[in-house]
């Protein structure tokens, strides 16, 4: 099939680089003439596991290119995808739709065949249904312009997989020709649907509902293991084998239930954000209130880890030459959207501490965030002359390094494992002083008057 991905962001240029591995000729369609310049080279303007071999691959084919035409797009396909960006106008404020509103006020006129625009971003319930309505009234084919809703599922350094092997497909469809639509779309995921993912039709309202609900539950079971976290470290106990012990109940599962630092990136926190203003504005914002303690216990972790570093540096941090093992909100991507490593590291050096910052691929991105942080390409060289070392990113080179090759190197050989998956026994027997959130710690600090703790010196 010929199809178009409006928006190469990172949803955009991911789709469209999987919608030609899957056989498809695919035209991609960016306003921003540097983005669309790098495509064509088969470059990412990010990184992503795998994107770049498949943009490379395709781009050669012929299968694959971009342009900032709208025009060339209306006229090279009858499916159309909407893959915008739709990010908060501030935390805790409504979607900022205006990306996805000028795409399609922009491509609206160069429909004069009977097309598909099929949209993928995260939106309000409600949107869909206004953006059908005006593509009807302002698109050159009138009404045999009609929409679908596609919510996507990626998560950051495995999105190519995500989509290629997805473990669901939802389309929400609606009108007297829902079930075109629909035979479009099965036809669009034909390779996918035949290695057995399954493909539910839903109404509209509730395609849009699903990508929300489904991040407010993991972002939910991920806090909920992390505040069982916070009473382990009150009372001793060992929150790791407390999952080990919940994920053997079917109803629980293993899944998200990894306690540590908490989630980040530019998903996971927006969109519990983005779903309790749009309850709030549908008047049912009581409903999603327990997202306000699920963000919250999210956030704690990160104030855990900085008061552990004071304590660990003797109540004060001015001066002390801290080192970080991470930057990336998460392994295997370059993104420190929200990350929870460098919110540590900015904290501390708000509090006077010396950071020295390693990540094996996010530096770059790291520096332009947070300048004022110093970095360093070498994980080894990064605690030189440390007071404390923080494992803050699940990077495989981090679980893999040789603490008795630091030991020697560090001011003094304490490390604090806020993701609990470096070998305690492995660093004890170098001489390190070993810390991992969620297990027997130092005694729980008292919470101030208004229930959070306190980090000053």
């Amino acid at each position: 099939m010929r199809l178009t991905v409006i928006g190469c962001g990172y949803l955009g240029a991911t789709h469209a680089a999987c919608m030609a591995e899957l056989g498809h000729d695919v035209l991609g369609v960016d306003s921003d003439p540097e983005r669309v310049h790098l495509l064509n080279q088969g470059k990412a303007p990010f990184f992503e596991a795998e994107l770049n071999e498949l943009l490379v691959r395709h781009t050669c084919s012929g299968r694959l290119r971009f342009t900032t035409s709208y025009a060339q797009a209306g006229s090279f396909a009858e499916v159309h995808f909407l893959t915008l960006d739709s990010p908060q106008t501030n935390r805790g404020g409504p979607m900022d739709l205006s990306h996805l509103l000028s795409a399609v006020r922009k491509l609206s006129p160069h429909l004069r065949q009977p097309s598909l625009v099929v949209g993928r971003s995260t939106v309000p319930v409600g949107t869909a249904a206004r953006l059908a309505d005006y593509l009807k009234r302002i698109s050159a084919a009138g009404t045999r312009t009609h929409l679908a809703w596609n919510p996507e599922f990626l998560r950051e350094s495995t999105a190519i997989h995500d989509t290629l092997y997805p473990d669901r497909i939802v389309v929400g469809l609606e009108g007297e020709d829902a079930a075109d639509d629909e035979a479009v779309l099965r036809q669009v995921y034909g390779p996918v649907l035949r290695r057995g993912a399954p493909f539910l039709v839903t109404d509209i309202a509730t395609s849009e509902l699903v990508k929300w609900a489904a991040n407010a539950f993991v972002a939910t079971k991920i806090s909920f293991i992390n505040a069982m976290a916070e009473l382990c470290e009150a009372t001793r106990a060992d929150v790791h084998q407390l999952a080990e012990a919940l994920a053997y109940d079917e109803r629980i599962g293993a899944a998200g239930m990894w306690p540590g630092l908490g989630f980040g990136g530019g998903s996971l926190t927006k969109d519990i954000h983005g779903f309790m203003a749009a309850a709030a504005a549908l008047g049912t914002g009581q409903s999603l209130g327990f997202l306000r303690e699920v963000d919250a216990v999210n956030i704690r972790r990160r104030t855990r880890v900085v008061w552990l570093a004071r304590h660990r540096c003797g109540g004060c941090l001015d001066g002390k030459r801290i080192a970080v093992w991470g930057a990336a909100f998460k392994p295997m991507t370059d993104s420190v959207r929200d990350s929870p490593a460098l919110a540590v590291a900015h904290a501390l050096y708000r509090k006077g501490a010396q950071v020295v910052v390693h990540d094996p691929m996010a530096l770059d991105e790291a520096r332009k965030s947070h300048p004022h942080l110093t970095f360093s390409e070498d994980l080894v060289e990064c605690t030189v002359e440390a007071d404390l070392l923080l494992h803050l990113t699940d990077w495989p080179q981090y679980r893999t390094a040789r603490p008795e090759k630091l030991t020697d190197r560090v001011a003094r050989p304490h490390v604090i494992d806020a993701r609990g998956v470096l070998d305690p026994l492995r660093w004890r027997r170098a001489g390190w002083t070993y810390e991992c959130l969620g297990r027997p710690l130092v005694p729980y600090q008292a919470t101030g008057p208004d229930g959070h703790l306190s980090l000053r010196c």
